[in-house]
């Protein structure tokens, strides 16, 4: 897209902000709009909504935040202009979005890197990833409130199967469908798959023509996206851990009185922990639904996985390819569980 096309679609955009605003929040003293990818009826569609009531209520309606789900005001791209810009003030997402202002943050999503979530957890702590974010809110003008482990997404990662996967010998010659990341592509192609990288609206379709034998999705999209009825199984991998950064306009942020910063970090941590049981309690009931519908759900042994791409990234960081001391605080964090 043409910087002149793109420009002219966030006036569009601003425009359409302001008159959905205007109405519904003409008496709070400070205004925001947030911005998000998942519909309003999805368990992450709820968290978000969550945090906007809870800003409200909590600042006693001195503070309102207007929800937009589902890509109502356009793709991440367009969106994080919004958001850098001022237009917007929150935007929910992953991390590793991140990486187009710093390429160290796609490092968050590296496949089966961390052991566990609370090793990722704990890296995401890390003096480094905390550099890394300090950075883009500084350089970049965007924050990420709190911490972005304290939601759960997911809540883990599974692959959805035409065939049965049970060990590493079984990924040799899948064709997977990966979203267009060099670090994922590589390291899927070191463990022996045909990488095909397709749009996440195109999987379906594909997995049905037989374009791709599999997908990596979170376990809470696949009975959404109706993954099931095209693959029977469903493999628990576990391939990186997911969280959300509530990434926010720092100047927007910093302007806040004491008391409406107190109210967004408050509701901040309260939608965190609502996401912990509602998508805990979501996948369970997703699994049994799909089970009675014919799919099967197994969970692999990672080690071999892990042990073995573990070699690709110790080739990567002698050759100066990954983040210099990665490894090193990725096994720190391991060691301080």
């Amino acid at each position: 897209m043409s910087r002149r096309c793109l420009s002219h679609g966030l006036m569009m955009m601003i425009v359409m902000i302001v008159a959905l605003t205007f109405a519904t929040v003409a008496s709070a003293q400070v205004t925001w709009k947030m911005a998000t990818k998942m519909p309003p009826t999805s368990p992450e569609g709820k968290a978000f909504q969550m945090f906007a009531d809870l800003v409200k209520s909590k600042s006693d309606g001195k503070m309102v935040i207007s929800v937009f789900p589902a890509e109502q005001l356009g793709k991440t791209e367009a969106t994080l202009e919004l958001l850098q810009s001022g237009v917007l003030q929150v935007y929910p997402e992953g991390g590793p979005y991140l990486s187009k202002y710093i390429p160290e943050l796609n490092y968050m999503a590296l496949p089966f890197a961390f052991s566990s979530r609370e090793h990722w957890a704990k890296w995401m702590d890390s003096p480094e990833v905390v550099g890394w974010l300090d950075k883009v809110a500084k350089e970049h003008n965007v924050l990420v409130l709190g911490k972005e482990s304290a939601f759960l997404r997911g809540p883990y990662r599974v692959m959805v199967s035409k065939k049965p996967v049970k060990t590493l010998q079984d990924l040799k010659g899948l064709k997977l469908r990966l979203h267009p990341d060099e670090l994922s592509l590589a390291a899927w192609k070191h463990l022996g798959t045909n990488t095909i990288v397709l749009a996440w609206t195109e999987i379906y379709e594909s997995l049905g023509r037989g374009v791709i034998d599999a997908t990596n999705s979170p376990m809470a999209l696949v009975e959404s996206m109706k993954f099931y009825e095209q693959a029977q199984y469903i493999i628990r991998h576990d391939e990186f851990p997911q969280g959300m950064a509530f990434m926010t306009n720092n100047k927007q942020f910093q302007a806040l009185s004491p008391e409406l910063k107190k109210a967004v970090l408050e509701a901040h941590k309260e939608a965190c922990e609502f996401s912990v049981k509602i998508m805990s309690d979501e996948a369970e009931k997703s699994i049994e639904r799909m089970k009675a519908k014919g799919s099967t759900f197994t969970v692999i042994d990672k080690k071999p996985i892990e042990e073995s791409l573990m070699g690709l990234y110790r080739q990567w960081e002698s050759e100066g390819k990954m983040p210099k001391g990665f490894l090193e605080s990725v096994a720190k964090a391991k060691a301080q569980l």
